[in-house]
């Protein structure tokens, strides 16, 4: 017959301190894993929140403001409606496509009040379409500028201009429209589409004679990726769309449409 070996009460001891270090460290090790998951769920919803509920806003602007038919057409803006959420409109700024560029349009003290507010004036980073403060809001300036968002995430405000890097969608949809308070329905033709410096020429809006507007117009064609044939001279009145690259800080992404027609 065999012997009956003891265990050593040592090894047992060792065993159990072994196995309650490894438990200690496998829940230390879930805590931490849960803990990063949690502050990176709270850092998701800090930056999808402002899109969710900024997009939210515009949408009931939408409600209020615009009258279409079922195919898009017959679009009408009520002003009223709008001047009574925010003295500061000027114009609903609307491309067929892309769609989702469809907004009002402000004008605040200085161009920076509209950055991190909403047309009803909520603090958001999706901010307003604004126009520059030195324009005239009637668009009877030769050159007004218009400015809006590119964001990372979601495809509002002013992202989707990037579309028009693409010289076969410009063909495709050429045009954008400008409605303003008096009833007018301004129709613009896209002539230039590029990347330009924040300190550009590009970014003059004030001519002192036809001749210094008609350099400013080469410029800006020979600035865009592409060319358009569509007339412009010194005599049009063009409205240019501008917003970041999201690339370079000191880099803006310009489109430029020249008026061909107001109904």
């Amino acid at each position: 017959m065999g012997r009956n070996r003891k265990r050593n009460p040592r090894n047992k001891k060792e065993r159990q301190r072994r196995r309650t270090a490894f438990n200690i460290l496998s829940g230390t090790v879930l805590i931490a894993a849960v803990c990063v998951f949690v502050f990176s769920l709270y850092q998701l919803v800090i930056i999808l929140v402002p899109y969710y509920t900024g997009e939210k806003e515009y949408d009931e602007i939408r409600d209020i403001a615009l009258t279409a038919d079922e195919d898009g057409s017959g679009f009408s803006v009520d002003f009223d409606a709008l001047m009574k959420e925010n003295r500061d409109t000027v114009a609903w700024i609307r491309f067929d496509e892309p769609s989702v560029i469809n907004y009002p349009v402000v004008q605040g003290e200085d161009n920076e009040e509209y950055l991190t507010r909403t047309f009803s004036a909520n603090d958001n980073k999706l901010g307003a379409i604004f126009m520059d403060e030195r324009n005239t809001p009637d668009f009877s300036d030769r050159n007004t500028f218009i400015y809006g968002h590119h964001l990372n995430t979601g495809g509002e405000m002013f992202s989707q201009l990037f579309e028009y890097e693409d010289e076969s969608f410009c063909k495709e949809h050429p045009d954008f429209y400008i409605y303003t308070p008096d009833g007018k329905v301004r129709t613009y033709t896209v002539f230039s589409v590029g990347v330009v410096k924040d300190d550009a020429d590009n970014y003059d809006l004030e001519f002192n004679s036809d001749e210094e507007f008609e350099q400013y117009i080469q410029l800006c064609r020979e600035s865009s990726n592409y060319q358009v044939d569509v007339e412009v001279n010194a005599q049009s009145q063009i409205v240019s769309l501008s917003t970041c690259t999201n690339v370079r800080d000191d880099e803006r992404f310009l489109v430029q449409g020249v008026l061909t027609a107001t109904d």
